[in-house]
């Protein structure tokens, strides 16, 4: 209960919206003990796993970006081979890693010395059994990973298997046996600059808008593209309030005007990633437009009318039965 549509945020976020600090906790503990498992499995004699490039690992996704709503679910790793000798060609998008001067621990996931990224996931799935506390495995949807569940976790962890390449880029398996490019670098650059620009207020407002955008958006839109619109929405504005529902209300009435708009990748490899069709685009902007006029009624009976019930109320009709009610 709340008096004040400050403290509902406030209660919202850290009772609905946020991760709990202890699974937080926990989850960083156990990605790095994870980390120190994955490490041993080279140098186990029955498994002929490729060799690891320690240094190169990466946390990435929202999880990694602070940027991750309840429920916990997954934590994501790329867990870093060293080539061993392997050379790359890129042909447009797609990559192919030949391994005919490269160890046998590659070659033997090779199809005429051409590196197939499905064995490799395939490797990593069948090697996750030497992992203690090992509960099951299985393949991401997509094919690039390998899902890992744990006895003792309600989270699973996404395994993506990559090389590093001289040009400063990742590899990483495409779903099709080949290979393609990414840099999750740039993103956590990205977000982690915007923030301290924003004094902060950033990943707050990320995650308040991801809980609208799953839970009562007419249709979610997918979560790296939502965090590349809030972040350009926040880009174009001089500063971000320190009242997160003003920010809300006005991120809605962008949203409906933007989602028409190309949204670019940061890392200017994927190109434009708003591929919403325009049915899907004109039910999310229909939808922002009627959150916008609501967030104005909000703002004008907390402001104008001074009366944060009826505040409240408002807010409780965008983001559902959870909001915090007056009292």
């Amino acid at each position: 209960m709340a008096k004040t549509v400050n403290t509902a945020f406030n209660e919202f976020n850290k009772d609905v919206v946020n991760l709990d600090i202890d699974r937080t906790n926990k989850a960083n503990s156990s990605r790095d003990w994870l980390f120190g498992q994955l490490n041993n499995l080279d140098s186990k004699d029955d498994l002929d796993f490729p060799f690891k490039y320690e240094d190169k690992h990466i946390k990435f996704g929202s999880f990694a970006r602070k940027t991750k709503i309840r429920e916990l679910d997954d934590v994501d790793i790329m867990f870093c081979l060293t080539a061993n000798g392997a050379t790359y060609l890129k042909k447009f998008n797609t990559y192919t890693i030949h391994t005919s001067n490269a160890g046998y621990r590659l070659k033997n996931l090779s199809d005429n010395y051409i590196l197939n990224s499905r064995k490799v996931v395939n490797k990593l799935k069948s090697s996750l059994s030497k992992i203690e506390h090992y509960k099951s495995a299985d393949l991401h949807s997509r094919g690039e990973a390998a899902t890992l569940n744990l006895q003792s976790y309600e989270w699973v962890f996404d395994i993506v298997p990559c090389f590093y390449t001289d040009t400063n880029l990742y590899l990483i398996p495409d779903g099709n046996g080949n290979w393609k490019s990414t840099d999750p670098r740039i993103d956590q650059e990205l977000i982690t600059n915007t923030n301290q620009n924003y004094n902060g207020r950033l990943l707050q407002l990320i995650r308040t808008l991801k809980y609208w955008n799953r839970h009562h958006s007419s249709h979610t839109i997918s979560s790296y593209l939502f965090e590349q619109i809030v972040i350009n929405y926040t880009n174009s504005r001089t500063e971000l309030s320190q009242w997160i529902d003003f920010d809300i209300r006005d991120f809605y009435n962008y949203l409906a005007l933007s989602i028409y708009s190309a949204v670019n990748d940061p890392k200017g490899i994927q190109g434009n990633l708003n591929t919403l069709t325009y049915d899907q685009k004109k039910s999310i902007s229909d939808k922002s437009s009627w959150a916008y006029s609501k967030a104005k009624e909000a703002t004008n009976a907390e402001t104008n009318e001074k009366d944060q019930e009826k505040a409240m109320n408002k807010w409780g009709e965008i983001f559902g039965s959870k909001f915090p009610t007056y009292g």
